[in-house]
């Protein structure tokens, strides 16, 4: 994986001078890219690039630039193509001819051959930039399910685009202003986004699935959508549907196991992590070569854990049952309390913005710590959402409840809120996003009650609750300049699922029944049935005691930044208040909303933030 900026200027705009804060860009994404870097540079465009070696590092290097058919193309990159080889053998009978094994060059080649049309061609997750020198336009275009990021911001007729907001903010054009909208989003959807904003003014990000050109001194930039979940008649019966998921998911897994470095697999004891080491561990030892998985717990979690009605077991005997069942060596990282408040700094300082807390932070030691075994690894992100696993999938009540399933705590949210700020109805507000989701589902005619519900539900999901996961997988883990891959992000896998019946998806009852029945034989009994239980967190009474720590060194300063946003009543509640409602999803209860408050605080102040409400 890779880091990648740029700027589209009007003509005769582009002095030397910015040379130097384009160096300055570039640096900013050296966590993404340590391995080698580059640089393209004329009167009206600047493409930068910071490298993460993956695949024949010799031959890939960025920007990378092709002559054909009269025009001269150049492009930065950031992510894989899991079709590769099919597409070079498809230009090669074109006449295109290679000189690196590298998917950069199969790109480039596609777009000359295909221009936009190109992505439809594209498995893979990607974020890329083309510029035509001849014809003097850029073309930006992201991934179907929006695993790689790609922000810009459109200012006096200047694209500028980077892989994150950090590098976007080192454009003197681009400031760290928020407005009253901005402050919204912080407080009644974060650590969620609205799609497409960056949550600072001026900065956008390109949705997933969308694609676009920009010439010179354009006014707008208005990318189009080349993608989404279509509704379609299903004509497989449950044992076909069964055998075309074991298909596409080994197929899947199999595909994104391609690397020049070593790859390991998240394995936590779950049934999707389980299925992605299994399938790996065939893989490999078939080739004679031996895998290695990895896992992370907290200290004296065993001690403190109780079960409850969203993590019902722990994960410790799980990932021993899979561990003997797999033929990989097995590593365990422990995260005791201390290390992890700290991290929750580096989490923002990674994101950009306030995330998920510790459940951020425990992610970027977690991967900082693989990143010693491994620069690529494959984790078991977006299978809840693309199957059904998530509770308000199968809690009646709250599906049926309007609004985002994983956070009805609005109204709670708006008391923390500075008076005068909010411009509108809080409830309005996050209401509007959560209509306009659902309104723009595709569903048949005819579709049952049931039915429109459970796809609006998966809608509702991979536009945003997976997008925020997405957004912390890619950042925590690019932090420690580690790939992570996510297999049940293939976009074949999503365009299957959301034409089965939600009968197939609940098979007997049971969560992602039909995943488990595609992976028989693959498990132990033990893991192939068990409940889900999310990712794990801290449950020692320690991180409660550290967080509270913190947020009253927050209180006690009258100048903290947060005050300018929130009231200070609001935020000292949280210390004395038994509100078990969580935050957002059922891992951020009351130790991870106090962490967020700290998160908040210190992003404002980190980055210098402007609030104009």
């Amino acid at each position: 994986m890779c880091g990648i900026a740029g700027q589209i200027c009007r003509e005769g705009e582009q002095a030397e001078e910015l040379l130097r804060v384009y160096k300055n860009m570039q640096a900013e994404m050296l966590r993404r890219g340590p391995d080698q870097s580059g640089m393209y540079f004329d009167g009206e465009a600047a493409l930068i690039h910071s490298r993460l070696c993956v695949v024949d590092p010799e031959n890939g290097l960025q920007p990378m630039t092709l002559k054909r058919g009269g025009e001269t193309y150049t492009v930065v990159y950031n992510g894989e193509l899991y079709n590769t080889d099919e597409l070079r053998d498809e230009l090669k009978a074109l006449g295109y001819e290679f000189s690196t094994r590298s998917d950069t060059e199969v790109l480039l080649c596609a777009y000359a051959e295909w221009k936009d049309g190109c992505v439809d061609r594209f498995n893979g997750i990607y974020a890329f930039a083309v510029w035509e020198h001849k014809g003097k336009r850029l073309f930006l275009a992201r991934d179907r399910m929006g695993v790689k990021p790609l922000f810009y911001a459109l200012i006096n007729g200047s694209l500028i685009f980077a892989s994150e907001i950090k590098a976007l903010l080192k454009h003197p054009l681009v400031r760290p202003v928020i407005d009253g909208e901005g402050v919204m989003q912080i407080m009644l959807l974060g650590p969620g986004r609205a799609p497409g904003s960056g949550v600072f003014r001026d900065i956008k990000e390109l949705l997933p699935a969308e694609r676009g050109y920009f010439s010179p001194g354009q006014d707008n930039f208005t990318p189009e959508r080349y993608w989404r979940l279509t509704d379609s008649p299903c004509r497989d019966s449950f044992e076909e549907a069964v055998e075309k998921v074991r298909y596409l998911v080994t197929d899947a897994v199999t595909r994104q196991l391609s690397a020049d470095v070593p790859v390991c697999t998240f394995l936590s004891g779950g049934l999707d992590s389980s299925i992605i080491s299994a399938i790996a561990d065939r893989y490999f030892t078939e080739r004679g070569v031996r895998l290695h998985t990895v896992s992370v717990d907290y200290k004296d979690n065993e001690k403190y854990f109780k079960s409850g009605k969203f993590q019902p077991t722990s994960d410790p005997a799980y990932i021993e049952k899979m561990t003997k069942s797999l033929n990989a060596e097995h590593h365990l990282f422990m995260i005791d309390t201390p290390e992890l408040v700290k991290a929750l700094y580096l989490a923002v300082d990674a994101r950009d913005l306030p995330g998920m807390s510790d459940v951020d932070s425990s992610l970027l030691l977690f991967c900082k710590e693989i990143k010693k075994t491994a620069t690529v690894a494959l984790s078991g992100e977006c299978a809840d959402e693309i199957f059904g696993g998530y509770p308000w999938y199968r809690d009646p009540e709250i599906r049926e409840r309007e609004g985002f399933p994983w956070a009805q705590s609005t109204a709670w949210r708006a008391t923390f809120i500075k008076p005068g700020i909010l411009k509108c109805d809080p409830m309005e507000y996050v209401d509007g996003y959560y209509r306009e989701t659902v309104n723009n589902s595709s569903i048949l005619p005819g579709t049952g009650p049931l039915e429109k519900r459970m796809k609006q539900m998966m809608n509702l999901n991979v536009d945003w609750f997976m997008q925020t996961l997405l957004d912390r997988k890619d950042r925590m883990s690019m932090y420690s300049s580690l790939e992570v891959r996510v297999p049940f992000c293939d976009h074949r896998i999503a365009e299957y699922l959301y034409t089965l019946p939600w009968e197939y998806k609940d098979h007997n009852g049971y969560e992602k029944g039909l995943l488990r029945e595609a992976a028989r034989g693959l498990l132990p009994e033990e893991v192939l049935w068990r409940k889900k239980s999310p990712y794990p967190k801290t449950h020692n009474p320690s991180y409660m005691k550290a967080v509270s720590e913190e947020l009253r060194k927050i209180l006690e300063d009258k100048d903290s930044p947060i005050f300018e946003i929130a009231e200070p009543k609001a935020i000292e509640e949280l210390l004395t208040s038994d509100r078990s409602a969580p935050w957002y999803g059922q891992l951020m209860t009351a130790p991870q909303t106090i962490a967020y408050i700290l998160q908040v605080n210190y992003w404002l102040k980190k980055y210098e933030v402007e609030i104009r409400a």
